[in-house]
């Protein structure tokens, strides 16, 4: 199938899942994590539809961005950002993901201050307790979002989470069911520079299953773009 054809059947179940949680399928934003796809084919989704971009790799979105590779889609930030990298995507994209530290929050902040700017950020919770995985512990997450009052060059718009690989989807459902109610928990506390506007979860092999659940960002790689074929190591 195409990229155009694989987009509207994602779309299509994006729809259906909403729907099947009463919810409004248009209150949900479908992120093309866009990875190892060159600009001609981020072109080719944006051209059937695709509403916004979502990058993991700094150097990657960079590359692309100097091709207009996301003219006419949004552009967010999904992977694990390094503080040295962050002065490259302030006030370049509309919403970082991965936040995962008060001190990658502080740098942030630095950077959006320099330019006059308040960039919106999503805090990413480590729900499923992995040391291999970034992330604020959800007995951790009070203090940071405390900590966000601090920084004037931020602006916190919710949480996002990557849940362990799984073999079915709804073996992700406690995961997606922890980050709704953190989102709910910390969204009734009023925190200063806090909206809790946004939970990103969901990604190709469960999306559906993070919209029952509350998701109002999922980001869909492989079920848009198809395979990635990773480059094998050298010998």
């Amino acid at each position: 199938m195409s990229i155009a054809e694989n987009l509207a059947q994602v779309k299509s179940n994006i729809a259906k899942a909403a729907e099947a949680a009463g919810r409004d399928p248009s209150e949900i934003l479908l992120v093309g994590a866009t990875k190892m796809n060159d600009a001609a084919r981020v072109r080719e989704a944006i051209a059937a539809g695709l509403p916004c971009c979502g990058e993991n790799r700094v150097q990657e979105l960079l590359e692309k961005n100097a091709a207009g590779a996301y003219e006419g889609a949004q552009l967010h930030f999904i992977g694990t950002l390094q503080k040295n990298k962050a002065k490259y995507l302030v006030g370049l994209v509309s919403l970082i993901h991965s936040v995962d530290s008060a001190e990658l929050m502080r740098e942030i902040s630095r950077q959006a201050e320099k330019r006059g700017i308040v960039q919106d950020i999503l805090l990413e919770v480590n729900t499923g307790g992995e040391a291999s995985k970034s992330g604020f512990s959800p007995a951790a997450l009070p203090m940071a979002l405390e900590a966000a009052k601090d920084f004037s060059g931020i602006r916190v718009r919710g949480l996002m989470t990557i849940p362990p690989i799984c073999r079915a989807p709804e073996e992700n459902l406690p995961y997606f069911r922890l980050l709704r109610q953190l989102f709910i928990d910390n969204g009734e506390k009023k925190y200063d520079n806090v909206y809790m506007d946004f939970m990103s979860m969901g990604m190709s092999g469960d999306y559906e299953a993070a919209i029952a659940c509350g998701a109002n960002i999922v980001r869909v790689g492989t079920a848009i773009f198809g395979q990635r074929h990773y480059p094998a190591p050298p010998a």
